[in-house]
């Protein structure tokens, strides 16, 4: 049925991601527009990546994408975090979901949410309530949803398109902490992308 109100921002940090939020929110009557605000994930090379596959989905779905050109390495390797948020994790969620309700409200939509509640490795809670209190802040609503339960699907979904799949979350640290480091560094090219040339 076709909600009165249908226009979503939706922030995606990926493709992969996407995927499924993109099969279930329309089915809801809502028009997406995907917002791609990710200055947590490097290096360039990998930011750029992970926009350009988005992009491709949002061809393949007929979606419009967004993006903040955004890149925020040392805002991660430093540790300013510490006595202001919980944990370095903590800071990414309320960045980003505070840049996405503003956007959000800045391009006339009333209501956003965000891939990150697809993915089983996020800490779920933390980016519902990271992005319930942005909502508050700037005066938009929040559309929660549950969207774990149709992750591997998604990943399934992301393959048969033929999308490129990060194997860690983004960050420099979370390379650094990943079991798969050294296949990941081993496909990177030896000259960083600047964000600003993704086109």
């Amino acid at each position: 049925m076709e909600r009165e109100d249908n226009r979503i921002f939706l922030h995606a940090c990926c493709g992969p991601c996407a995927e499924w939020p993109l099969s279930v929110l329309p089915k809801e009557g809502f028009d997406v527009t995907l917002f791609y605000y990710n200055p947590n994930i490097h290096p360039r090379f990998e930011w750029q990546r992970r926009l350009a596959n988005l992009r491709k989905l949002g061809a393949l779905r007929g979606v419009e994408v967004v993006s903040e050109e955004a890149y925020e390495e040392q805002k991660w390797r430093n540790e300013e975090w510490i006595g202001k948020y919980e944990s370095r994790c903590h800071m990414c969620y309320d960045i980003r979901m505070q840049k996405v309700a503003e956007e959000a409200k800045a391009n006339g939509f009333s209501a956003f949410s965000t891939t990150l509640l697809v993915s089983i490795y996020q800490n779920h809670e933390e980016v519902a309530e990271a992005a319930e209190r942005a909502a508050d802040r700037v005066g938009v609503s929040f559309v929660y949803r549950d969207f774990r339960d149709g992750y591997r699907k998604g990943q399934d979904m992301a393959k048969e398109d033929g999308l490129y799949r990060q194997k860690y979350c983004g960050c420099i640290l979370s390379l650094e902490e990943s079991k798969f480091r050294d296949k990941i560094y081993a496909g990177f090219p030896d000259v960083s992308i600047d964000p600003g040339s993704a086109g």
